[in-house]
């Protein structure tokens, strides 16, 4: 990984935090989605003094949260959230998870079952210069909301604001709060954010009927 894009995802998490640290309140039970290297719980252990649990398939990711002191476990993500009851903890975070994942209806109504509240981030496909790319090169797509040629990247869904927002309607999925950022990951994005924002982040919660059908 080149020293440029280490920069970039130390920005990207820099701004996931700023934003869900606002959401998560003092002393709260935290658990990470992917959780990586740990650097969002960590920083929310130091901040918000959050008891906070990591899963991540990549062991040696895990093997850094651990000498972080984070209670991180490597393993499939369906797999630990099928281990917890209903309401275990207080947040599910599942930023840029989404996307990777086979199963991800699966993982929201498993997490939406577990947690009270859930914070889902991904890079939103329908940003315009996607749209454009695809258009007139028909080819992946490549620029600064997704750096990456086909080869280098990992099997995406490929997931914008209004595909998830017509999810969670179908699914009575409530959404209590949104965050749109544009593609230089720090900027707000106030305006159409299904064609100019380059990151999403949702707080969901669970209706009755989810937690009881969606098990």
């Amino acid at each position: 990984m080149t020293e440029e894009k280490n920069q970039k995802n130390l920005l990207k998490k820099k701004v996931e935090l700023k934003a869900i640290s606002e959401w998560v309140g003092e002393g709260q039970r935290v658990l990470d989605l992917g959780c990586g290297r740990g650097i969002l719980l960590h920083e929310l252990m130091q901040r918000k003094n959050v008891y906070a649990v990591g899963v991540d398939s990549d062991f040696d990711k895990i093997s850094l949260c651990i000498k972080k002191g984070i209670n991180a476990y490597h393993g499939d993500i369906s797999d630990m959230l099928s281990n917890f009851d209903d309401n275990s903890f207080d947040w599910i975070i599942c930023s840029r998870t989404l996307p990777e994942l086979e199963n991800a209806s699966d993982v929201i109504f498993e997490s939406l079952r577990v947690a009270r509240c859930v914070a889902v981030g991904f890079v939103n496909y329908a940003y315009w210069r996607n749209r454009l790319s695809v258009l007139f090169t028909g080819d992946r797509v490549v620029n600064e909301v997704y750096p990456d040629r086909w080869e280098a990247s990992r099997p995406m869904n490929s997931i914008s604001v209004n595909s998830f927002k017509k999810f969670c309607q179908k699914n009575e999925i409530t959404i209590k709060r949104e965050h749109f950022l544009r593609a230089d990951w720090e900027t707000p994005c106030k305006f159409i954010p299904n064609a100019l924002s380059g990151y999403a982040l949702f707080e969901i919660s669970k209706n009755k009927e989810i937690s009881t059908s969606k098990k």
